[in-house]
């Protein structure tokens, strides 16, 4: 997929848009995850966070007229929903208990690092090379630093971090795995999404009556407000804009995203929900980020006619 480098055209302006959401977007879900605690449990976040993404990307689906693929896929499916929505959504919320929202942020986006690691693990595709051993290096000294293990005082404070970490593992283990799935189907990007989210939300519905049991709801206008947008807007159209970012802009570039996120978690939490930040967050992250782009790197070419997104 070739990178624009011209003036962009009407559907470049939309892209470079949508591109300049996306992190504002996934920024923002941080801290409706912290307004959600304040009327539900960890459980009933992820719940609703899953099952109102899942509605709205099948119903994108079906007003996009995508096709709805048969047989074994849906089963095949289940491993990569289960790791890319529901177990990482209650992870991170019940980190989110614990830790700001800004330092959830700051381990989301080790998510790239993970990838990495469980990709050299299980492709044998993926071999190890001196410069991915560099990039992981550098990006666990960033979460040792961000742990900051010398200042912890209590368990919960670690259990909320590990939690976090947990979470961005999950994601990494996803990816790996739907690369798997996808590899074997011809999908368009919007079906994967809706199937890898719509499956994860089935799965919570069924499990309606235990989460209605683990917590009493105390729901007010701005909790629904943030379970909506958390739902709707960052589980189910920003997948979508994702989706378009990385056609028009190319992986690559589509990936900054990943380092933009904390920088919004971080401002919000500091302004809306008067959030401190200590030293090594900032530094971990700008660690972490190193890692990832040395990490994400590739060998120049012999002949390079035109840039190329991954």
């Amino acid at each position: 997929m070739t990178e624009h480098t011209s003036a962009p055209t009407s559907v470049g302006v939309r892209a470079y848009l949508q591109f300049a959401a996306l992190p504002i977007i996934w920024g923002s879900s941080f801290l409706f995850i912290k307004v959600g605690l304040d009327g539900l449990s960890p459980l009933q976040v992820a719940w609703a966070r899953s099952v109102l993404g899942g509605i709205t990307l099948v119903l994108i689906v079906v007003l996009t007229r995508q096709n709805w693929p048969r047989g074994r896929v849906w089963l095949e499916m289940i491993p990569p929903s289960l790791l890319l929505t529901v177990v990482p959504f209650f992870l991170i919320a019940y980190g989110g208990q614990f830790i700001t929202s800004g330092l959830m942020s700051i381990y989301n986006a080790t998510t790239p690092l993970w990838t990495l690691l469980i990709a050299i693990a299980a492709l044998p595709s993926e071999r190890p090379t001196g410069r991915k051993y560099v990039a992981l290096a550098l990006g666990f000294v960033g979460v040792v630093v961000l742990l900051s293990p010398w200042t912890i005082t209590g368990s919960s404070t670690l259990l909320g971090q590990l939690a976090s970490i947990g979470a961005a593992a999950c994601y990494g283990g996803g990816y790996v795995t739907l690369r798997r799935v996808v590899a074997k189907y011809e999908l368009s990007p919007i079906t994967i999404a809706a199937l890898q989210v719509g499956i994860g939300s089935v799965l919570c519905l069924l499990a309606t009556g235990w989460v209605a049991a683990d917590h009493d709801v105390d729901l007010n206008a701005t909790i629904v407000i943030c379970m909506l947008l958390l739902g709707c807007v960052g589980t189910g159209i920003a997948y979508v804009f994702n989706v378009n970012v990385v056609r028009a802009m190319g992986a690559t570039t589509a990936s900054m995203v990943t380092y933009l996120n904390p920088v919004v978690s971080v401002t919000l939490g500091v302004i809306i929900l008067s959030e401190s930040v200590h030293w090594n967050e900032p530094v971990g992250a700008l660690l972490i980020i190193a890692g990832i782009l040395i990490g994400q790197q590739r060998a120049a070419p012999r002949t390079a006619p035109s840039r190329t997104g991954s």
